[in-house]
């Protein structure tokens, strides 16, 4: 089985959630085995050793971009910084509105999180309509830095979140995608 099956084979689909008509695709299966989630894991840190690939910084989209992009920048050796849901650094920020399906949300950034020049890997745990890693990568490209790639484990391409993010000239490395919402 390649890696990529063998990932999907341990993503959980959860019908119905959080509304009727999802279909939700649960990672923390990806998480609770040991030899799983270091497979997961050693998947990305292969790619991002390249030193054509390899950032100087990972950031991780809140909250599940923190459980892969904080185990990345170790093993790769670089930082690490978290993009939150608004009102949830402590120090000052910049930040970025994005719409949702209904509605719309901040995620913010510290100011000193990255400086000019810096090449980041931004990281989430699945691309749907791309508002949250379009708005992280705005509010990176604010401070100066380049984003050099976006990573997911899942895409869900139905959704349209990956072409646009494409569109825009992100290049993107996901793992499993789920034909369907």
């Amino acid at each position: 089985m390649d890696t990529n099956a063998y990932l999907r084979s341990h993503i959980r689909t959860v019908p119905d959630w959080p509304a009727p008509g999802v279909q939700f695709r649960d990672i923390t299966p990806l998480l609770q085995d040991p030899k799983v989630f270091r497979v997961l894991i050693d998947t990305f840190v292969h790619r991002y050793m390249d030193p054509a690939l390899k950032p100087t910084v990972v950031a991780g989209l809140d909250a599940r971009g923190f459980i892969i992009g904080s185990v990345l920048a170790y093993e790769l050796g670089v930082g690490f910084v978290p993009i939150r849901k608004k009102g949830k650094l402590p120090f000052t920020t910049v930040e970025e509105t994005y719409e949702l399906e209904y509605g719309s949300a901040t995620v913010e950034l510290h100011t000193d999180a990255v400086k000019a020049g810096d090449r980041v890997l931004l990281i989430d745990d699945l691309i749907a309509t791309g508002g949250t890693m379009m708005a992280g990568r705005r509010l990176l490209e604010k401070l100066g830095a380049e984003v050099t790639e976006g990573a997911a484990i899942v895409d869900l391409p139905e959704l349209g979140g990956s072409g646009k993010l494409r569109a825009s000239g992100l290049p993107l490395f996901t793992l499993v995608h789920f034909a369907g919402h």
